[in-house]
């Protein structure tokens, strides 16, 4: 599949403190749902912003739909729909109201701003407010709002930074379910997260950056396979624990052993699956009487913490373009007003 968005040697500085993203390298293939994860302060909104024409980088190049971000930023505009992690909006506005200001924005002609409006409603299921002030929406629906926002001037790519954050349990199901109908209208979703359950459901491709650099990509199942040089296999035995444990201690490829739940062991193990095989035949033949021997199941989460410093603090010079992360770009303006319309930078 090609790629519609390629990161070359990407770096971002902020004065003499460390870069922000340090030679990033990425292709994001056409049609899918990328997900980009990483503990705070890792990049994630940085890249974003630049992705979205909203930061110039310091070196390297970032292409959208054939177009370089730093060249050609209007033309990355028009296939780019951006959705900050921290977005304004305007609380006077009614919801139609607020849609169809922004299709304005795209000099789209206002009979055809009205029926786009009522149809993006309807998409993210809104229609029913269409006539209540922005002010009384709930922080999902306000969500859901500023991304058929972004959706207005119909993009090919959609940078989404944090879509589900402050949602509620049901709340973030339905926006799970929206980026999966938008996959299936053809477009491709950028959605960065710190949180890698939500992902790992929605995405079908992975990159896990940490101070701004990669350190694994694909889909979530290659990057369980990329990361998990040690597996832990779990082993029952109907024999003495004590003796397995001082049996396997002397086997190739075995690590660290802990004993749990009385007749059970926890054991790190370097070989592959044949090792394991033998592994097994080994302590049959030894008497040990194994009666299960599995490999226990390590999630994405559990290698996210492994591979990202286990504290979720990395980072440098502090995502969110120089500066928390929550609302301002080089663009001028703010939250909304910074991440849409033409984005005059």
């Amino acid at each position: 599949m090609a790629a519609i968005v390629q990161l070359v040697d990407l770096v971002k500085s902020y004065g003499r403190s460390a870069d922000a993203v340090a030679g990033l390298n990425l292709e994001v293939p056409e049609g899918s749902i990328f997900g980009l994860v990483g503990p705070n302060g890792a990049g994630k909104t940085t890249t974003m912003k630049i992705m979205a024409t909203l930061l110039a980088p310091t070196r390297g190049q970032v292409w959208v739909g054939g177009h370089e971000v730093s060249r050609q930023p209007a033309q990355v505009r028009d296939r780019v729909g951006y959705m900050p992690d921290f977005f304004g909006v305007y609380d006077d506005l009614k919801v139609s109201e607020y849609l169809e200001f922004y299709g304005a924005t795209y000099d789209i002609p206002a009979a055809k701003r009205r029926r786009l409006a009522d149809d993006l409603l309807d998409l993210v299921d809104l229609t029913e407010k269409k006539n209540a002030y922005v002010d009384t929406l709930s922080r999902g629906m306000k969500q859901r709002l500023c991304l058929a926002r972004a959706l207005i001037h119909d993009p090919q790519v959609l940078i989404l930074d944090e879509p589900a954050s402050g949602l509620d349990p049901r709340a973030r199901v339905e926006m799970r379910e929206l980026l999966k109908e938008l996959r299936e209208m053809g477009k491709t979703v950028i959605i960065s997260s710190h949180i890698l359950s939500e992902l790992g459901e929605v995405c079908t491709e992975i990159a896990i950056i940490d101070r701004g650099s990669l350190v694994a990509s694909g889909t979530p199942e290659e990057i369980l396979v990329q990361l998990n040089a040690t597996r832990v296999l779990e082993i029952r035995v109907l024999s003495d624990p004590d003796a397995a444990a001082a049996f396997l201690a002397q086997q190739p490829g075995v690590g660290q052993i802990a004993r749990v739940n009385g007749a059970s062991l926890r054991v790190g193990f370097n070989g592959d699956d044949q090792g394991a095989a033998a592994l097994l035949g080994a302590m049959v033949g030894a008497g040990l009487r194994p009666s299960s021997f599995a490999q226990a199941a390590n999630t994405l989460e559990d290698l996210f913490l492994k591979v990202t410093g286990q504290n979720g603090q990395g980072g440098a010079a502090g995502d969110g373009g120089g500066g928390n992360g929550k609302g301002r770009g080089n663009g001028g303006g703010s939250g909304d007003s910074s991440g849409n319309g033409r984005m005059k930078a």
